[in-house]
Formats: structure tokens, sequence, C-alpha cells
């Protein structure tokens, strides 16, 4: 009786496994490979023209491997070959026959209505974005000259700016930007702005001109990092190109004497 009792558990149990790994095998879907044709390529940002307009896309200066593996080629080719472009060509279009046509983007940003959502939301990203590939190079620097004087005298060290910048960043909550500025009083400072707003804008919290920004939507960093948006922090100021911005820096305080 005991024998008999032992097959049929061991019985039950081999149709209970035959029986799950059958469930389990009709649950298996067959995806085919890519064919060569479907495979993703990726071309060169000289490649890449806005539509005839009034406004141009700022030239990459390098491939779009040129940050890997912090940014990779992909997450690089699509924030400006996609996003940025589509900005630049909207913009474009919405200025077209108004009083913006032949005005600087800075002067744009600066009269625009808040209200007109169409073109502060491209104008701002035209701004930001052309700012943004400005300021990245492949290689690693450090500040230098008369920008890491003022560093020094604002912050108090280089490391110190870089823990205030990257704390804003990382609590800066959904999208938008993060900037070094150069204010009124030709002083910098550290500020944020939702969307595509900046400080140039009328809303701006610490009214300024950015001399370094750095893009916190998703499409800047979701393909290589996911929700590490620490991580994307971090590898951007690896390749912050600090001698563009301290020419960047030079041309704010011109136009702070100015004022």
């Amino acid at each position: 009786m005991k024998k008999n009792i032992v097959r049929f558990s061991i019985l039950a149990s081999f149709l209970a496994l035959f029986s799950c790994n059958d469930n389990k095998l009709t649950e298996v879907v067959e995806v085919p490979l890519p064919t060569k044709e479907e495979k993703i390529t990726i071309g060169s940002p000289d490649e890449v023209k806005a539509d005839p307009g009034s406004f141009a896309l700022t030239k990459l200066a390098f491939p779009y491997d040129g940050l890997a593996p912090a940014i990779r080629s992909l997450t690089l080719e699509t924030h400006y070959s996609k996003h940025y472009l589509t900005y630049t060509n909207t913009l474009n279009k919405e200025i077209v026959s108004t009083e913006f046509e032949n005005m600087s983007i800075e002067d744009i940003l600066k009269k625009l209505d808040l209200n007109n959502a169409k073109l502060r939301q491209n104008a701002g990203g035209y701004y930001n974005h052309t700012l943004y590939f400005n300021i990245l190079t492949p290689k690693e620097q450090t500040p230098k000259d008369t920008l890491s004087s003022a560093i020094n005298k604002e912050f108090g060290s280089f490391n110190n700016l870089t823990n205030q910048f990257k704390g804003q960043a990382t609590k800066q909550f959904g999208s938008g930007w993060v900037w070094l500025v150069v204010d009124k009083l030709g002083k910098l400072q550290v500020t944020t702005t939702d969307n595509q707003d900046n400080p140039l804008m009328k809303n701006a919290l610490i009214p300024g001109t950015p001399i370094m920004g750095i893009d916190l939507w998703e499409h800047a960093y979701y393909l290589d990092y996911q929700n590490r948006k620490g991580s994307y922090i971090d590898a951007f100021y690896q390749h912050i190109n600090w001698e563009k911005v301290n020419e960047n820096y030079i041309e704010a305080l011109k136009k702070v004497k100015k004022v």
C-alpha cells in the first residue's frame, strides 16, 4: 500500500510538472530578430539641417559618439536631430511675419507673452538646446582664467559650485533645467527653471544671462540612465566645455556693463 502511495505521488508530481511546463510553453512569444534594414543607423550631426528660417541649428563640434560612454550616440543623435531640430523648425514657423522674425533669440525671450505657450516652449527650447550643445566637449576640463577667479569669489571654490549645481539638478522635479547665470549685478548664481523656460524670461526666479545649463528632460538621459538621473548629472559634468563657459561669462559681463 505504501509503495502504491509513493508511486502515485511521484506520478502526480511528474504530471503537475509537465502540465506547468506545457502552460509556460504556450505563453512563449517568438520575436523575430530585426532585419538589416530595421537596425538603427547612427548618422552624422553635419547631415542635420533646420528648415529655412530665422534660426539655424548650432553645429555640434564632435560626432554623436564623441561623449560615449557617458552619453551614448543614440541618445545624442535623438536629442540633437529630433528634439532640438523640432524646437528650431517650430520656432521659425511661429515667428514668420511677426514682430519677432528679425529679433535675436535673447530679445524674443525677454519680450514674448508668457501666455503664448507655443512660442514660449519653442523659443525656450531653441535657446536652451543651443546653449547646451555649445558647452559640451569630449575632453574633461576645469574652469580657468576669468571664470575660475569668479567662481572662487562667488562660491568659495569650484567644488562648492559643483556641489550646489549638482544638488539643484538632483532636486529638480520633473522636466526642466539648472543654470549657471550672470545676474543683473554681474554675479554668478545657480538657478532652475521648469519645462523650456530660462532665466531670460519675465518669470525667472533669478533673472540673468545663462552661461551653462543642464537639460533635465528625460529625452536627455533616459535611454542611457533610465531613472538614475544622478548618474547622468555626473556624466554631464565630466563633459562641460569650461573654455566655452568662460567665453559666455565674459560676453555676459559686457552686457551687464552696457545696462
